[in-house]
């Protein structure tokens, strides 16, 4: 039966253990400050705690109640004004869905790409977009318009002034605390059951989860430069002890009942992903498997959704459509689950990497920098993501948590179709420091490995085709380097031969990943030379800026691979198959299809794992047919350009360095 098309989006998935992200810190740590960005006025770097502490004085609520609440919407940044993905304006993420409501073009929409990534079976065609927006939006939706009635400020004040915004969210906070029949009492303790109020839950578990990070903040305390180089700093009150209690005054549902698989410090409920036959051998929206018995899961992989949440559940609930085992929220980091873990999701376009992963969809989209992703989903993100680390004993590094840009096309006719969120503007650094791995040095200088790392806050390269193809982006903080032919910035960027199989130069659109290294991955070490790093990338030299002053990576150690002796290049794989001899009869055998890259002799690229080679053959709707494919085949997994790659374990020779 046939389907209209893939739902792709621009942009929606043992062995040596990496040793280049390095194990420190606890889940909640303070934030170090940041030096303000390129042109910031720094002489008002005040001006923004002042304000906290005008309208926390304004309208009796405790300054630190303020301020936490705000660092968990927005880490105290305005973004320019612009909305976030919930519709959230300003440091106070007061929301007017109404008004910032955008076009939505969710995962797998455009394209030929096959979510499922199988080129053994025919491919998965989705269902049409439904449509978004319809009718009004809930009431945590459109906090801004009650933020002004109780203030007496314009809307549209409330979405440009960051004092405004401030004040706004403060006229909330000491609503909620009078609705609950509580004093404006001066002890932030006392105002548990407002701050659970302001997120927007509707459900005890959320509603919870949101408060105990409020109170989290206060407890060990933040300080930061914000984007717009304003400085603000919140004292830790480690002898806090907020009353809790209050949370059962407020009338909250309980959470939809279901086999949910998440840690206790998350709020999570269970929307299921439809499990439905259609005939003729043709299914959705999920496979059914038994892991991790059948296959480990080595994997989790970042996304975002590139539509906004009432979509995102009924795109997930279609069983014409893919899915994914997880969904985040923006406003409050609530987490849907849609499929059993043990159960295989179609989200990351390789089968491979589908059958040993986890997906996670976060709200928001790529290609709009200040569609925001929150400080509360970034952190029910890290805890669910140090659950399932634990669960199945992944290593916490950039080799094994992914982001959907950085999955291999399975085959070389894939490469073009792979999508590229979750993006340049995902904050890898910061999600990391929140997993408890901070991306630190591992090694002394002149290192022969080297980790990407820029200061997200103050590197803001220049991306196109946001908006409008071919004008730039709105400026913003990146995790990402860009690579050149030479160490200048004048220099060609390097070439992606599997996007451009004609030979043209990678390009600046934020959707380009052909020149573009992340932070958290590593690579070996080419070249040094004054203010740049070149390193082994696609089979080329490939040179970012990394000054001394303000470097973009650090040193690192690691395990490291070239060519055995003899061979002059040695191909590259998306994914890591059996040896044909492997295959039982019955199962049809799967070809060793290379990418279009080779890896030439001299060359090293930073090894991420060993695996046997592994395919889960499943193309029926029932189990019983079902079968794991495993041979003597073995691969190493590499960093080897912004996406991983395999190479045959025979054909290279490794070393630590």
């Amino acid at each position: 039966m046939s389907r209209s098309p893939v739902r792709r989006r621009p942009s929606p998935i043992r062995a040596p253990r990496s040793l280049t992200v390095l194990a420190s810190a606890a889940l909640l740590v303070p934030l170090l400050s940041v030096a303000p960005p390129a042109g910031a006025d720094a002489p008002g770097s005040g001006v923004l705690q002042v304000e906290f502490a005008r309208a926390a004085s304004r309208h009796g609520v405790p300054e630190s109640v303020l301020l936490a609440v705000s660092y968990l919407q927005s880490r105290w940044d305005a973004h320019g004004g612009a909305p976030s993905v919930a519709g959230g304006y300003g440091p106070m993420h007061l929301t007017d869905a109404v008004t910032a409501r955008a076009r939505t073009v969710p995962h797998h929409v455009e394209g030929e790409e096959d979510a499922r990534g199988d080129s053994s079976r025919p491919s998965h065609r989705g269902a049409d977009v439904p449509a978004s927006g319809a009718g009004r939006p809930p009431e945590r939706l459109r906090t801004l318009e009650r933020a002004s009635r109780l203030s007496g400020l314009p809307a549209e004040e409330l979405r440009t002034s960051t004092a405004a915004n401030i004040e706004g969210g403060a006229a909330l906070l000491a609503a909620a605390q009078r609705e609950a029949g509580l004093p404006a009492s001066a002890d932030p303790a006392d105002w548990y059951g407002a701050v659970a109020r302001y997120s927007g839950a509707d459900d005890t578990a959320t509603a919870t989860a949101y408060a105990n990070d409020v109170f989290d903040v206060i407890r060990v305390g933040a300080s930061r430069t914000t984007d717009s180089g304003r400085s603000v700093t919140l004292p830790a009150d480690p002898s806090i002890v907020p009353a809790t209690g209050q949370l059962e005054a407020l009338g909250l549902r309980k959470p939809a009942s279901g086999p949910v698989e998440c840690p206790a410090t998350v709020a999570c409920e269970w929307v299921p992903a439809p499990y439905e036959q259609f005939g003729d051998g043709d299914y959705g929206n999920h496979d059914q498997a038994d892991r991790p018995v059948s296959q480990s899961i080595d994997y989790i992989v970042i996304h975002d959704t590139e539509a906004d949440w009432r979509t995102t559940l009924d795109l997930v609930q279609d069983p014409t459509y893919v899915s994914w085992q997880y969904s985040l929220r923006s406003s409050d980091g609530h987490v849907a689950q849609h499929l059993p873990l043990r159960d295989v999701g179609w989200h990351a376009g390789n089968w491979f990497v589908n059958a040993k992963s986890v997906g996670l969809e976060h709200e928001g989209f790529l290609t709009s920098p200040d569609s925001w992703y929150t400080e509360a989903m970034y952190r029910a993100s890290a805890r669910l993501v140090r659950y399932l680390a634990a669960r199945f004993d992944i290593p916490l590094d950039r080799q094994h948590v992914l982001g959907h840009d950085n999955v291999p096309g399975p085959t070389a006719s894939s490469v073009r179709s792979m999508h590229t969120d979750p993006g340049p503007y995902w904050d890898w650094a910061h999600y990391f420091r929140l997993l408890g791995r901070l991306i630190a040095p591992s090694a002394g200088p002149r290192a022969d490995v080297v980790t990407i790392r820029p200061d997200y806050g103050v590197h803001r390269p220049v991306y196109t085709d946001c908006a409008t193809a071919g004008l730039p982006c709105a400026p913003h903080g990146s995790g990402a380097v860009r690579l050149h032919t030479l160490p200048s910035a004048d220099a060609p960027l390097v070439k992606d031969v599997g996007l451009r199989p004609g030979g043209q130069e990678s390009t600046t659109g934020v959707n380009d990943t052909g020149a573009r290294a992340s932070t958290g991955q590593s690579f070996a070490v080419a070249e040094r030379r004054d203010d740049w790093t070149a390193i082994w990338y696609l089979g080329q030299r490939a040179w970012f800026h990394d000054p001394a002053a303000e470097p973009t990576s650090v040193n690192a150690r690691g395990t490291v691979l070239t060519p055995r002796a003899g061979l002059s290049e040695v191909p590259v794989y998306g994914r890591a198959y059996p040896e044909a001899s492997a295959y039982p009869a019955g199962v049809p055998v799967q070809a060793l299809s290379p990418l279009p890259y080779v890896l030439p002799a001299g060359q090293r690229y930073v090894v991420g794992g060993r695996t046997s080679g592994e395919y889960y053959f499943a193309p029926t709707f029932e189990t019983d047919g079902h079968t794991v494919v495993r041979g003597q085949e073995e691969y190493y997994q590499i960093q080897f350009g912004h996406r991983i790659g395999f190479v045959k374990a025979a054909d290279v020779q490794v070393f630590r360095t």
